[in-house]
């Protein structure tokens, strides 16, 4: 019973009465077993290619242009051709009709197909460098982001059918986004820890560079330690997606005649508070980008160390916990929208004080260190009010137009996210090849004194560029929780009278 209590306290939820904490863990977990996945994509299936398949060699070339450039090209435009889908699958959503409601069904149908598709982009038995090898991966790629797609709009849009209250809804997915991140820390941290340990036999004692003699059996090596850790997290993450679907519930109910995509496009024009927050997310797609591949190519060639990039993660996340913690908090004290900016005011002003203080002495690793569990307070913060903000302007849009359209709406989340993910990928791997990493150079010099300079500039000023362009479009926000919550009473208002008029 005490335990039963403190779950209803941590959720503002009442016993008996709507969302109940059982629900609430199931849909944290279902978000935990998603963000293997994810991560284990965004974070490693470009490193994979570069250096597992070795397209980040100096004598691999695709259509002309380095291999590295061809990936980096891949991952933006695969991400970019999913984030569109996204708003065509809340569309979908919308129309969705099942005895189990509109969102749920999709973590039940999903799971097995993303766990396929997700082994098959990390398929160890494809020939390194080779043409085929790539067109190989870029169609098994494009056709697992559809896929997850299909799973992951249809997730975050049902936050919004559990509940309308938004104080629940906003500490639902406080906790969901800490539980999410937990389990994308585990990709990220546990990886590069396991391909540190396999490859050691084949590096330098002294230095923890690669062998030359040893190039291509360390790439080898890597392509199986990658596959093997795909199939470890997707069994995992199985079960939790069903765990997930059975032990949720939908409560907000939608028209009963659906819209049409073309409708629900135009629904999203005249939500202009979602807007705001979608041009904010894609202008802040680079905030983040040490976390994706560039930082673990300056962990690899720079540090010499894969684990590196292990700490580099690990540093964010004591400030992401308490950023997390202190949404609730911040949010009462100074608005979702305020606090919003705070944090990214902060992660500008200290990624600009890392790029100019630089790296090349103990000292400024030290302060870089710091810098780095200062910037988990942006990143913890922004995965939770940008979903918290998305689920009033569902509100604000059924308030509106008389239309929720949670589908449509969510997708834009998932749209900003894959547009970082997009940017974040793409600029490592951009700076991998303007740097001008080797990493099957016969001297055994993967990267110059120059090029890790470069590689430090690319990847830390982006990020600081990126947090200041977060902070613009949400300066003309004005959806305060009061008015939502004026809102919501409106409409309930609405129902009855509507109600009434039917029954007489």
């Amino acid at each position: 019973m005490k335990i039963d209590a403190l779950l209803h306290k941590v959720y503002g939820t009442t016993p008996g009465k709507g969302l109940q904490p059982k629900e609430a863990i199931a849909y944290a977990v279902a978000g935990f077993g998603q963000n293997f996945i994810c991560t284990i994509i965004g974070s490693y299936l470009t490193i994979f290619m570069t250096d597992a398949l070795l397209f980040g060699s100096a004598d691999v070339t695709i259509g002309g242009i380095s291999g590295a450039m061809a990936v980096a090209y891949l991952m933006l435009g695969t991400r970019i051709f999913d984030a569109c889908n996204d708003p065509i699958m809340g569309s979908i959503v919308d129309k969705t009709r099942t005895k189990y409601g509109k969102c749920r069904p999709y973590l039940k149908w999903m799971a097995i197909p993303i766990a396929i598709m997700t082994l098959l982009c990390f398929n160890p038995f494809v020939e390194a460098g080779a043409l085929r090898t790539f067109v190989y991966i870029a169609v098994v790629y494009v056709i697992w982001s559809v896929v997850y797609t299909v799973v992951d709009v249809p997730y975050w849009a049902l936050s919004s059918s559990m509940t309308n209250d938004t104080i629940v809804r906003g500490n639902l997915l406080t906790v969901t986004r800490l539980v999410c991140t937990l389990g994308a820390g585990i990709v990220t941290v546990g990886v590069p820890f396991i391909t540190d340990l396999v490859t050691k036999k084949y590096k330098d004692p002294e230095t923890s560079t690669v062998l030359p003699e040893f190039i291509y059996d360390n790439a080898n090596a890597l392509k199986w330690t990658y596959f093997i850790c795909a199939v470890v997290f997707t069994v995992v993450a199985i079960p939790m997606f069903y765990y997930g679907f059975k032990n949720t519930k939908e409560r907000i109910k939608s028209l009963e005649n659906p819209p049409s995509l073309g409708h629900n496009l135009k629904l999203l024009f005249k939500n202009r508070e979602l807007m705001l927050i979608v041009i904010s997310g894609i202008l802040g797609g680079a905030r983040m980008v040490y976390t994706y591949t560039g930082g673990l190519y300056f962990a690899r060639y720079v540090l010499h160390n894969d684990s590196w990039y292990s700490l580099i993660t690990l540093l964010v996340v004591p400030g992401g916990l308490v950023a997390s913690l202190l949404v609730p908090w911040m949010t009462k004290k100074f608005t979702k929208k305020w606090a919003y900016i705070y944090v990214h005011i902060l992660g500008a002003v200290v990624m600009f004080a890392m790029y100019f203080i630089g790296y090349d002495a103990p000292w400024k690793l030290i302060v870089c260190a710091i810098g780095l569990v200062l910037l988990g307070i942006p990143q913890g913060a922004n995965n939770i009010l940008s979903y918290a903000m998305i689920g009033d302007t569902v509100d604000y849009l059924e308030w509106k137009t008389g239309e929720r359209a949670e589908g449509i709406c969510f997708a834009m989340q998932t749209l900003m996210n894959k547009i970082g993910m997009a940017v974040g990928a793409f600029i490592g791997v951009f700076s991998y090849d303007w740097a001008g990493i080797n990493p099957t150079a016969a001297n055994g010099v993967y990267i110059t004194a120059q090029g890790e300079q470069t590689l430090w500039n690319l990847l830390v000023l982006s990020g600081a560029l990126s947090m200041v362009g977060t902070i613009i479009p949400i300066l003309f926000y004005r959806l305060t929780e009061k008015r939502q919550q004026e809102m919501v009473k409106e409409i309930a208002e609405r129902k009855a009278a509507q109600g009434e008029q039917e029954a007489e």
